[in-house]
């Protein structure tokens, strides 16, 4: 790899020996002063490609730069930590230099940045909106700008950047080099490169070239309502020095953080609700060892570099492939090797498959990590554990001989394992969902037939849940809720009546054990399900035993998912019209319709088993 003499001395004192796809590619003869298009993944070496390249531009062969004044480089990132993060990079890369760097980005003193640039800078590094700003108040001059960055060009566009990034772009010398990095190449991408670039050189080392080979991707089978647990599974597992977990909203990052720190893991939290201040802390916490887990939603954990960070566990799954490729990116950088654990409910079976096949990911399936096997590793590492395996000291070896007068040496091994152990997060006990779905069948076909082929229709359990039509009970997030805490499907759940305060819901009979288990591992914050008094609602009558009804009035039809029963008597009537109108859950007669008004449904959040209910505001996108 040839590039700048200065830059050399720089990589070889960080022992960068062999470069990477997307560093080969940038500085092939080919590609020497063209703009590129660059589909590079997040961990493939990217942020020291883009800096090698810009030295051909603004270097040479010169190892120093002239003093500085206005800026020559100018790179724009999508977040603020990943703006301070390539700033972090450029001051080793260019360090023999002479470089003076300058970052402007969200949260940060703009006057500050105001002075330090006024004082002149070589390259500037920022993020869209702040960037913007100081364009408009003429405190950034790029009038001679010779090259132009755009880092994570596809999520500055998802964030909504688009007019900030035309604004940038239309204000910089159209002589200027351009040099455009995207994990994915959507229609926004490549008209943005139409725009602004100049015969660019298409570069795609995102699949295929080595950008996430060193990651592993492991996709274990959960049951929905254990995947917490399963998470502190895997984290005492792996036993990584930095593990970042992913959840798709701020409430699930703050109910897994609590729960996390609850089994003494040194855990942090970054989400959308966090200050500035706050997000630094945790960041530092993360980045100086006092914390080893990080809980993130996807928009807040954009463009962060952890250390030594080992695995990454996609507690919700993501939403697409994007998130999926970012997440993951997060670890295996830069040559590491990591791991990308992905939990996956039966439900999500066949989409992850589909996804995963996408990407040509073959994952490593396999049920959750056992307290056995967790306890087995922990016997392995407590071998190979420092304290026992490095020579003691002097005064550590005087007073060994010490506790070995008073203690048999049998007593001591014992007490040394105990201590050992008491640092250490206790393990779970969960279930492969895998194993138990057959037993599970195997079981329902015997309860079916003991039941005379129609195990549901001879009458269910009855149970209540302490929200009502009051705290916008809808039938399209209740029944996936109840489904989710108790570990059923839609097949086991039959009537579900909606009062004002509370619901009242049946289960069938072969369903009753195993929803009654589930419900004992409840969350704090979760709705209260506990099983209905007197058994039945009120002037409900029992269903007669004996030959399963066929549907028809005057029994209730069971539902199944699709379809709603109807009360008795409610068919046509004299006028020919139907009674009823549309097909709805069992309600009351008195009151009003369901929802907080005429055909709301709940905004995404509003659920209950979310922690809060009630409308709740929109999120922004912005970091």
């Amino acid at each position: 790899m040839t590039t700048n003499p200065a830059l050399a001395r720089s990589l070889a004192e960080r022992d960068y020996t062999n470069a990477t796809p997307v560093q080969l590619a940038v500085l092939a003869p080919e590609a020497a002063t063209r703009d590129l298009l660059v589909s590079a993944q997040t961990g493939s070496g990217k942020t020291v490609a883009y800096g090698l390249a810009m030295a051909e531009t603004l270097l040479g062969t010169e190892e120093r730069f002239a003093p500085a004044t206005v800026p020559q480089a100018l790179v724009v990132a999508p977040t603020r930590e990943l703006a301070l993060q390539v700033q972090r990079e450029f001051a080793w890369l260019y360090g023999a230099t002479g470089a003076r760097i300058i970052s402007c980005v969200g949260g940060m003193d703009p006057r500050m940045e105001q002075r330090l640039l006024n004082q002149g800078a070589h390259i500037v590094v920022g993020t869209p909106g702040r960037l913007r700003d100081h364009l408009e108040r003429g405190s950034l001059d790029i009038s001679a700008l010779r090259v132009v960055v755009l880092d994570e060009a596809d999520e500055m566009l998802n964030l909504g950047f688009r007019e900030d990034l035309e604004f940038i772009l239309d204000a910089t010398p159209p002589e200027r080099r351009s040099l455009l990095f995207s994990a994915t190449m959507p229609r926004g991408i490549v008209t943005l490169a139409k725009r602004y670039q100049h015969d660019a050189l298409r570069i795609e080392v995102a699949s295929g070239q080595g950008g996430h080979a060193d990651i592993e991707y492991r996709a274990i089978r959960v049951a929905p309502t254990e995947i917490d647990h399963v998470v502190v599974n895997v984290l005492r597992y792996y036993d990584t020095p930095g593990a970042l977990v992913f959840c798709n909203t701020r409430e699930a990052v703050g109910r897994l953080l609590a729960m996390l720190q609850e089994r003494q893991f040194s855990a942090v939290a970054l989400s959308g609700e966090l200050s500035q201040r706050d997000r630094n802390h945790a960041l530092q916490a993360l980045r100086d060892g006092r914390a080893k887990v990080c809980v993130a939603t996807d928009v807040a954990a954009r463009g962060i570099d952890l250390p030594n960070l080992g695995l990454v566990i996609h507690a919700d799954l993501p939403n697409d492939v994007e998130s999926l490729q970012h997440r993951s990116g997060r670890t295996g950088r830069a040559g590491r090797k990591g791991v990308s654990v992905l939990l996956v409910p039966p439900f999500r079976r066949r989409r992850i498959d589909d996804t995963l096949r996408g990407l040509s990911i073959k994952p490593v399936w396999s049920g959750p990590p056992t307290s056995e096997d967790i306890r087995k590793l922990d016997h392995e590492r407590m071998l190979g554990d420092a304290a026992i395996t490095d020579e003691p000291s002097e005064e550590d070896a005087s007073a060994g001989l010490a506790l070995l007068a008073a203690h048999a040496p049998e007593h001591l091994a014992a007490a040394l394992v105990r201590l050992y152990r008491a640092g250490l997060p206790a393990p779970e006990e969960v279930t492969d969902p895998g194993e138990e779905r057959i037993a599970r069948t195997q079981r329902d076909r015997a309860a079916e037939r003991d039941l005379g082929g129609g195990g549901f229709d001879v009458g269910g359990t009855w149970f209540r849940l302490n929200v009502g039509r009051r705290n916008n009970a809808d039938p399209k997030w209740l029944l996936p809720m109840i489904c989710r805490r108790g570990n059923l499907t839609r097949k086991d759940i039959g009537v579900i009546r909606i009062l004002d305060e509370e619901t009242h819901f049946e289960v069938a009979p072969v369903a009753v054990a195993r929803f009654s288990k589930a419900l004992r591992k409840a969350d704090r914050g979760d709705p209260i399900i506990e099983p209905l008094p007197g058994g039945r609602p009120a002037g409900d009558a029992e269903r007669p035993r004996g030959k399963p009804h066929q549907g028809k009035p005057p029994y209730e039809k069971p539902f199944h998912g699709k379809k709603f029963h109807k009360e008795p008597g409610q068919g046509k009537s004299a006028d020919g019209k139907a009674k009823g109108g549309k097909a709805a859950f069992e309600k009351p007669r008195e009151g009003k319709p369901l929802g907080p008004g005429k055909g709301e449904r709940p905004s995404k959040g509003e659920r209950p088993d979310a922690g809060k209910s009630g409308p709740k505001g929109k999120r922004s996108r912005r970091p």
